[in-house]
């Protein structure tokens, strides 16, 4: 829905930012084109979910999704096909390419910026990207924004449905983004806090279409959009902080390697996090969960919606751990030069949970809640090792004793 919400809104603006055409039949070829490429462009990447039988699962997934399509050097090669298609499928859209300079300038320019944005949504989020390979395989972690982000719904939603010309779609995407986030409260993924901070968004989107025009509105749409991340990054920065420091007394003499962190949807005061950390003793490590609020005066870990890791009851109005598992760093590292499963699943794991022989990124659940990046690694030992595996670099590297 972001993506394709995301590459609606780019194909939208670029059409009202574009000359007026020759003629009414040349317009509406065009805004169809630009509109269908900044869709298409924007969801590309995701083709690469008709890999993922080529491992058994859940390899298949975690190996080849945000795989070689979600990666820049790939991004070309798509942008060719989906033209290539757009000409060969579409004859007037063919004739308009063919014999207007500025609509081929835009429908590629489209298309190349909507394959960047979704590689940059992607980035926002704790699953995260690699974007660079081959010349830097590594993961990219933004842990900004929640995978499904309500904020991008309502602003991008309202705002193109505000730039709709049939009055009946309009009317729909109004009505559809309008009760989609009263939806999400009453099924207990968002505070009632977060849906008046969405009412108010919508408004504002509303504001400017009056105020403004279309163009206007998407554009507002887009700032709120920016503004939001922003919000986002500056209350990670002091989530990380405080999990630090929060990590400094219940682990002393510990060394931090990550702090994973997932926001609440709609909501930059409440954060679910992960840490990974060695020490104290040469040979361990540990992983541990929790969850955590920035302002519990407001809204204290108790209060914080319990589908994305909230603590009804817990008595810690800021911090609450919720799991530990403690770790041999030669355990780890023996098992993945002896098991060929858990060395293609480490490719992808950052916070590795490994317990009676089951592996789990604590990121996505607990060991006891199997997940979509849930291993039985145990009882695949002997199976033949998986094939083909992407060169992805390792998230726990440091771990392994890489660098």
């Amino acid at each position: 829905m972001t993506h394709s919400l995301v590459g609606l809104a780019l194909g939208e603006l670029v059409e009202r930012a574009l000359p007026a055409p020759s003629t009414p039949a040349q317009g509406r070829t065009r805004r169809r084109a630009l509109l269908l490429t900044g869709l298409l462009a924007s969801n590309f990447p995701d083709l690469d979910l008709v890999l993922t039988p080529l491992l058994p699962a859940p390899l298949g997934y975690l190996i080849h999704h945000r795989g070689h399509t979600h990666t820049l050097l790939y991004a070309l090669p798509q942008v060719a096909l989906l033209l290539a298609l757009t000409w060969l499928l579409w004859p007037a859209a063919r004739r308009l390419l063919n014999e207007d300079r500025a609509a081929r300038r835009a429908v590629i320019g489209t298309a190349l910026l909507g394959m960047v944005l979704h590689l940059s949504f992607d980035a926002l989020n704790v699953y995260g990207v690699h974007p660079f390979h081959p010349v830097d395989s590594r993961w990219i972690y933004g842990d900004l924004v929640f995978i499904v982000e309500p904020v991008f719904w309502t602003a991008l939603g309202i705002g193109l449905a505000l730039a709709a010309h049939n009055r009946a779609w309009r009317w729909f995407g109004l009505a559809f983004f309008a009760a989609m986030p009263v939806v999400f409260t009453w099924l207990g993924f968002l505070q009632w806090g977060s849906l008046a901070g969405l009412a108010l968004l919508g408004l504002a989107v509303g504001a400017a279409r009056a105020r403004l025009g279309a163009r206007g509105a998407l554009a507002a749409a887009l700032l709120a959009c920016a503004g939001f991340v922003g919000v986002q990054a500056v209350a990670g920065s002091a989530a990380r902080s405080e999990i630090r420091a929060a990590l400094a007394q219940v682990a002393p003499g510990s060394r931090v390697l990550d702090i994973p962190l997932s926001s609440f949807p709609a909501n930059p005061l409440c954060w679910s996090f992960a840490t990974v950390s060695t020490g104290p003793g040469a040979d361990s490590y540990a992983v541990r969960v929790g969850v955590l609020s920035l302002a519990p005066g407001i809204t204290p870990v108790s209060a914080c919606p319990v589908r994305f890791g909230g603590e009804p009851g817990n008595p810690a109005p800021a911090l609450a751990w919720k799991y530990l598992e403690n770790g041999s760093l030669a355990a780890i590292r023996a098992l993945q030069r002896t098991n060929c499963h858990v060395d293609a699943w480490l490719r992808f794991a950052r916070v590795p949970s490994l317990v009676d022989g089951v592996a789990t990124d604590l990121r996505f659940g607990a060991p006891d809640q199997p997940n979509f990046s849930t291993l039985p690694y145990a009882a695949r030992a002997l199976a033949p090792c998986p094939a083909p595996l992407a060169g992805w670099g390792y998230p726990r590297a440091d771990l392994l004793g890489w660098k």
